[in-house]
């Protein structure tokens, strides 16, 4: 299967084609997603993205907004860095917390927490990259709800990722969150997928 890296302007429907097919896109979204849902720790998730579900987000935006052509170029800037190149994983991780004072403390207690989520797996660990589009934590050590991480990989930690079996351990080592999860045998198979083959 051909791995797609670029969202480019020809791959957009148009938003009469879109509406056509929106439920459908929806169900088959939900069902990618499921395999790329990790919750690590009571109230963090991480959302593993890639061409179909940045598709999908970059379509859902152009319909609500209706922004029309000229929105499409800032869709694509801001949502194409967020599919792996080939040498890595790449996630959004949302802090979801239904209250929002509870919510606000909280988020003051995790400023820095895109730096601490991590990958263990076969004797190696990966620390995430944050997305560097702007700073998520503020200068008073508030961080964002919204974290975008990269897990870059050399080739020889791609092969045992992509090893099937491999216990993957996905967490977060920030003082105030420390939370780990091993990734279902499903959801690795499937987050393998984003690599170039090996």
């Amino acid at each position: 299967m051909e791995h797609k890296r670029v969202l480019l302007a020809s791959d957009i429907m148009s938003m009469a084609e879109y509406a056509a097919v929106r439920a459908e896109k929806r169900r088959q979204m939900v069902e990618i997603k499921r395999r790329r849902r990790v919750a690590v720790g009571p109230f963090v998730t991480f959302f593993f993205e890639n061409y179909d579900t940045m598709w999908y987000q970059v379509h859902e935006m152009l319909f609500v907004e209706k922004g029309g052509e000229e929105q499409i170029p800032d869709e694509l800037a801001a949502y194409n860095p967020l599919i792996p190149k080939g040498n890595e994983l790449v996630a959004t991780f949302m802090i979801e917390i239904d209250d929002p004072e509870r919510r606000k403390r909280q988020l003051m207690q995790l400023g820095g927490i895109e730096n601490t989520a991590f990958l263990k797996f076969g004797g190696e660990t990966i620390m995430a990259d944050p997305e560097q589009d702007l700073d998520r934590t503020t200068a008073e050590g508030k961080a964002s709800s919204v974290q975008f991480v990269h897990f870059r990989m050399s080739g020889p930690q791609i092969q045992k990722f992509c090893t099937p079996g491999t216990e993957i351990v996905l967490g977060l080592q920030h003082p105030n969150y420390r939370h780990m999860t091993v990734l279902p045998e499903d959801v690795r198979a499937e987050l393998a997928k984003d690599f170039a083959p090996f």
